[in-house]
């Protein structure tokens, strides 16, 4: 079952976004990694069997701050 990821990442500048896009890309079962909102603050992943604490402990390593706001699944 594919499920959609939203989750607010402590972003200040291009290359922290693109760090942040790279660590959550490399995770098993992400499809689409994208970012959201006003300020892009907000990562959003589309995958299947992805595991949303896992995702959010590693963009906490190495971000230094990642909240999960929703995690819905994706109907086709």
């Amino acid at each position: 079952m594919q499920q959609k990821i939203v989750m607010k990442v402590a972003m200040k500048c291009n290359k922290c976004r693109t760090k942040a896009l790279k660590v959550v890309a490399a995770k098993d079962g992400v499809i689409y990694v994208g970012l959201e909102g006003e300020a892009k603050d907000k990562v959003v992943v589309i995958g299947d069997g992805v595991d949303a604490i896992d995702l959010a402990k590693a963009l906490r390593k190495k971000m230094g701050g990642a909240d999960i706001i929703t995690i819905a699944a994706v109907t086709k």
